[in-house]
């Protein structure tokens, strides 16, 4: 098959997978949507097909460094999808799915169509039917927050109650002697 063609057809499925995942982050209000992650996977397509078929193969050759190098700077991506406020995290999935849609795209850059669209299937699955129960684990965790700290105050008082009876009755314990 011509290289062109060849990479036509690459470029083509890595933009539909892609794409396939950025719709799930656009449908959960995320920045990184569906333009984003199609352009992820293009990209790492790209640089996959390029490392693999288009660099001269006479003396070493090490295509391994390409992805290498696709896997950290997605992780830049990544990042820069991260917001930190006071005591929580936001973008990990998003994060996380930026770094499949690399992973997706370099599959697909090496000719592994069946691999590339097993694991977009199973993102976007993972994506949608475990956010219910994500938010679930969430709740859950703030209600067992909200009662650990209702617990504290409870101990707190008590030993505050405690504390103020110790001092009312202290001046009685001065006035008991302790005779052999």
């Amino acid at each position: 098959m011509d290289l062109t063609l060849k990479l036509m057809i690459r470029i083509g499925l890595a933009a539909v997978l892609g794409a396939i995942l950025g719709v799930e982050r656009s449908r959960a209000g995320q920045a990184a949507g569906m333009r984003t992650n199609m352009m992820i996977a293009i990209a790492s397509c790209l640089f996959t097909f390029l490392g693999a078929e288009a660099f001269p193969t006479d003396g070493p050759r090490d295509s391994a460094r390409v992805a290498a190098q696709i896997v950290t700077g997605v992780g830049f991506l990544g990042a820069g999808t991260l917001l930190q406020t006071k005591n929580k995290i936001r973008g990990l999935t998003t994060a996380a799915t930026i770094w499949l849609v690399a992973a997706v795209g370099m599959t697909v850059g090496i000719g592994f169509y069946g691999g590339a669209i097993f694991v977009t299937i199973f993102g976007v699955v993972a994506l949608i039917a475990l956010a219910p129960v994500s938010k679930w684990l969430a709740e859950m965790a703030k209600e067992e927050e909200k009662l650990h700290k209702q617990q504290k105050q409870k101990r707190a008082q008590a030993l505050q109650h405690w504390w103020l009876w110790r001092q009312e009755n202290d001046d009685n314990d001065e006035a008991v002697t302790i005779e052999d």
